[in-house]
């Protein structure tokens, strides 16, 4: 638990730290989410490999399958990027908005911008006929980026964004658009 606290609490100094700060972290914060991400699509390529996979598609569905739900991810994610550059912030954690952000697509999820990397991954994966990616580990990533979230960074938003966050957390629900959030795992 030491090391969870540790973490929240270098968040939160991190997101209301110097502006200097928070832009000199910012291409780091990238870095890291951007390798990680790296990494399991390369994980997975390599699983298939290693155990001779078979495809998940044939030949001819890779693409029609594969490129909406790449675009959709790209959209979604970019959506959500917008609406926090918009009001001086990044996408990452280190450089968050100085705000809550509730317009856009945070009108209806609290993470629309991990939705969207989401759909990126699964559509990535279809488009590389990559059974590992699609089926265990993006789920895998999925998994990870919820446990990250509900224990580092929305503790670290109710430090900072107080009860308008937990309102917030309260009505939203994490990434699926219309489904009610949990209120007693938010609480």
């Amino acid at each position: 638990m030491r090391i969870r606290e540790n973490w929240i609490n270098l968040l939160h100094r991190a997101a209301t730290g110097t502006k200097r700060t928070r832009t000199l972290l910012t291409p780091v914060g990238l870095f890291i989410f951007g390798g990680f991400s790296a990494l399991f699509v390369l994980a997975a390529v390599l699983v298939d490999r290693l155990l001779g996979l078979p495809g998940l598609l044939p030949e001819m569905a890779r693409l029609p399958v594969s490129v909406p739900t790449v675009a959709l991810g790209i959209i979604v994610a970019g959506w959500s990027a917008f609406h926090f550059l918009k009001v001086r912030g990044t996408p990452v954690p280190f450089n968050p908005p100085p705000r809550l952000v509730c317009t856009g697509p945070y009108r209806y999820a609290r993470n629309p911008m991990l939705t969207g990397v989401f759909l990126f991954l699964f559509g990535i994966g279809f488009g590389l006929n990559s059974v590992s990616l699609v089926l265990v580990f993006t789920p895998l990533y999925v998994l990870i980026n919820v446990w990250e979230l509900k224990h580092i960074e929305e503790p670290e938003l109710v430090k900072r964004l107080g009860n308008e966050y937990i309102e917030y957390r309260l009505r939203t629900p994490m990434f699926i658009p219309g489904r009610r959030p949990n209120r007693e795992a938010n609480a």
